[in-house]
């Protein structure tokens, strides 16, 4: 018999107060719900998952992209519901929304919310956002950035065994409702090629092919690739750039496959040059045997000084390929996301996006800077120079000059035969120039419906109207169409801080079944910066903690914090020698204004859980 006294039962940790999920609004109205109006109670006793998205972000398609198998594999208890929140004011039109949701292939509702009421009422900071909920209404979890979708769907399998042993789980068909096809033989195509053949070559990109296009500009020569998304010598996922070597080949960025294919016109052979398939995360190799590195999201290509380079728009960087040597680069770009110019290995970049080659100069479209750059060599490496464009937040249409003059997320860019450039502004609906010898910005014609690249063909310009669905003809006018100035700035209500020290907490934890990764080091990483750089008089720079302690500087009343959080964690699991490691990162660009009753605490949520 032992005589000891029996151990005390341990506490049962403490639980959170549970919240209960704000009810979804949104003025645009539902889309993919067959015309029905849907309320929180609709998806009671399913898990939802709500998708704060907007169709500029790169993040947010990639989001798109790593919900869509547990969308599918969790069909019958899983609800997911995009939230379109948008950042751009064209995103903020009705018609552009329902045109993204085709464009991507969103198969679950969307509510389209142009005010910003729901993401006001989660307290959403970040594009992408996930939120989880329960199905009893509760919110249990949040997520900011990607790369979250093996850790929720970890939490979905602990929510379906706790609610279906509840009797409160509910299985089933979701909502989702498919829209009508629309029959066209371009949708929503993304780039053009002129072929010597006097043929154009376009990236059908919704439709996952490439299409060869009569000189006339309509007619259909061919089509290459099955039509289905895939990574086969017969499938691409949502190709955009095109590029044509000296050997006749065509370099395709196969943007969804994160990967460099070829196509040979000649043969119509299709063959993966670059890439693995899958996307690059921090801490993958940034060089080495093309077909051994990981890519994200190539969104354009040009053949500038022997070498292809890449608009790597999922990293903000740029790349490049090397046929003969078979290697690939990193050229430019930090991983960092904004307007920053000087040497290429320390520029940043916001989602390249167009690219576009003369002799001694490649050019950039930068879409989510709304800017027009360009790199060029100096001394023994290149430098990043910013022709148009002020940063993140700032963007309209503006004419005159450069230094005063706005585009509006670009996303193609064709050099001109008098040294000028001609920008595909996107947002605009509009073809601008840019001038360097002048540093002259004009307009070229208007009413274009979000052009997205444009060719040369014999003095006039084949513009890819990518929501008309078409290649639009153009004479090039001797002089530019004024239009009348519109400036605007990102929609986001600013956070009213307090004047003095202000408290930067980037709230993290473990998802369930993880553990911060801290076998090589620090696992986290803070980065702080600001616009303009005056307003903070101290707590700039790079650290390794999560917090920081900002000084504000009372000169300046109004800015924006810019903020990358990156978190690495690990399966936890003894028994697994080889647990599998995961990279949480998010940028925010949190617009603030300084106010004697604002908050002396900004909390940014990178992941973590809510009960």
């Amino acid at each position: 018999m032992n005589d000891a006294a029996p151990a005390p039962t341990p506490a049962p940790a403490p639980r959170r107060a549970r919240v209960r999920a704000p009810e979804l609004i949104g003025k645009g109205g539902w889309l993919n719900t067959g015309g029905k109006d849907l309320t929180l109670a609709d998806f009671r006793g399913r898990v939802l998952i709500l998708d704060f998205w907007t169709f500029c972000c790169i993040n947010c398609l990639h989001v798109l992209d790593e919900l869509r198998e547990l969308e599918e594999k969790h069909r019958d208890t899983v609800v997911i519901v995009g939230v379109h929140s948008p950042k751009f004011a064209h995103e903020a039109e009705h018609a552009a929304v329902v045109d993204a949701v085709e464009r991507y292939e969103v198969h679950h509702p969307v509510l389209d919310d142009p005010e910003l009421a729901t993401w006001k009422q989660y307290a959403v900071r970040a594009w992408p956002t996930l939120v989880v909920i329960d199905p009893e209404g509760y919110v249990v979890a949040q997520h900011a950035g990607e790369g979250h979708a093996h850790a929720i769907e970890r939490l979905v399998e602990e929510l379906e065994a706790e609610h279906a042993a509840k009797g409160t789980l509910r299985r089933g068909d979701g909502p989702y409702v498919a829209p009508e096809p629309v029959a066209s033989d371009l949708r929503f195509p993304g780039k053009a090629l002129l072929l010597p053949s006097g043929n154009f070559l376009v990236s059908d990109s919704t439709r996952h092919q490439l299409v060869e296009i009569g000189a006339d500009g309509e007619s259909v020569v061919r089509r290459v690739g099955s039509g289905e998304r895939g990574f086969t010598a017969d499938a691409f996922s949502e190709p955009q750039g095109l590029a044509l070597l000296p050997d006749g080949r065509v370099v395709v960025a196969d943007t969804v496959n994160h990967a460099l294919r070829t196509y040979d016109p000649a043969t119509g052979a299709v063959e993966t040059v670059a890439g693995t398939g899958r996307q690059w995360w921090q801490g993958s190799a940034t060089s080495g045997p093309a077909l051994d590195v990981d890519l994200s999201s190539p969104w354009d290509v040009a053949w500038w000084q022997g070498r292809v380079w890449i608009a790597m728009a999922g990293v903000h960087q740029l790349w490049t390929w090397d046929p003969a040597a078979e290697t690939v680069a990193v050229a430019a770009g930090t991983t960092n996301e904004g307007l920053v110019d000087g040497p290429a290995a320390e520029a940043w970049f916001a989602q390249p996006s167009g690219l576009a080659a003369t002799e001694d100069r490649l050019w950039v479209a930068d879409s989510e800077t709304s800017a027009l750059r360009y790199l060029e060599a100096e001394g023994e490496g290149y430098v990043v120079r910013t022709a148009v464009g002020t940063g993140l937040f700032d963007f309209g249409h503006r004419d005159g000059d450069a230094a005063e003059a706005l585009l509006q997320h670009p996303l193609g860019v064709t050099a001109l035969p008098d040294g000028s450039v001609a920008v595909c502004d996107t947002y605009n609906h509009a073809l601008r120039r840019f001038d360097p010898a002048t540093g002259e910005v004009s307009t070229l014609a208007t009413d274009l419906r979000e052009p997205s690249d444009a060719v040369l063909v014999d003095g006039d310009i084949v513009v890819v109207e990518s929501a008309r669905h078409r290649l639009t003809r153009l004479r090039l006018p001797e002089e530019a169409v004024r239009v009348d100035a519109v400036a605007h700035r990102t929609r986001r209500a600013a956070t009213e801080v307090a004047p003095g020290t202000l408290r930067l907490d980037v709230v993290f934890q473990a998802p369930s079944g993880q553990k911060l990764d801290t076998r090589y080091g620090p696992s986290t990483r803070l980065l702080v910066s600001s616009t303009p750089p005056e307003l903070l008089a101290a707590g700039e720079g790079a650290g390794t903690d999560l917090f920081r302690e900002l000084a504000l500087n009372p000169a300046v009343t109004e800015g924006v914090l810019h903020v990358s959080a990156m978190a690495a964690s690990c399966d936890d699991d003894p028994a697994n020698e080889y647990p599998a490691c995961h990279v949480h990162q998010q940028d925010w660009g949190v617009p603030v204004t300084v106010t004697a009753d604002g908050t002396t605490r900004l909390p940014l949520v990178l992941a973590g859980m809510d009960a």
